[in-house]
């Protein structure tokens, strides 16, 4: 994937959800409440990201523990596999957040090394991604706590929608005009 590819897609996903808050349904609110506790959004989300972890471990090369790929593709496999059964609670945001880490590496490969400085657009949202990742991943339940927060109010998610829709704009700006 090319730069100009990356910074379009997250572009295009920030211009989605900005519109989806600033729509601000009550579809939007229940879903968004929903998808905490739910049994489908963890095995999609922990699922997903178990399988691309457990995927990239079966590709080590011998300098990153290559040699002891199957032992470490075995502990994480049974790691992944009774979460589902010892730690279902906020496994859905455990595994957005997992998901985040795995495709913000892959994000940030994209632009390592690239020439224009409009790039910093790009990565410094991945690095805000990266940061609430770990700290959700961590604290899943403040996400609940944060969703009360905002949908408290009509005007904090179409708030929230205006901030994710206009800097989508501008990647999307940036990435038409610069690469």
């Amino acid at each position: 994937m090319s730069l100009y590819a990356a910074t379009l897609a997250l572009a295009t996903f920030l211009l989605l959800l900005g519109g989806l808050l600033l729509w601000n349904g009550t579809a939007v609110k229940t879903n968004a409440m929903r998808f905490l506790r739910s049994d489908q959004a963890a095995w999609i989300t922990f699922g997903g990201s178990g399988i691309w972890f457990l995927w990239t471990i079966l590709h080590l090369s011998e300098a990153d523990f290559g040699t002891y790929k199957l032992w470490l593709f075995l502990f994480f496999g049974a790691l992944v596999i009774t979460s589902f059964f010892h730690v279902k609670d906020f496994l859905s945001v455990r595994g957005l957040a997992a998901l985040t880490l795995l495709s913000s590496y892959e994000l940030l490969e994209v632009a390592y090394f690239q020439e224009p400085q409009s790039r910093l657009f790009f990565v410094s949202f991945i690095y805000l991604c990266v940061i609430l990742a770990l700290f959700l991943g961590s604290l899943p339940f403040l996400l609940r706590n944060f969703f009360e927060w905002l949908f408290h109010t009509k005007t904090r998610p179409r708030g929230l929608g205006i901030i994710l829709g206009g800097y989508g704009a501008l990647l999307a700006f940036v990435a038409l005009n610069t690469y």
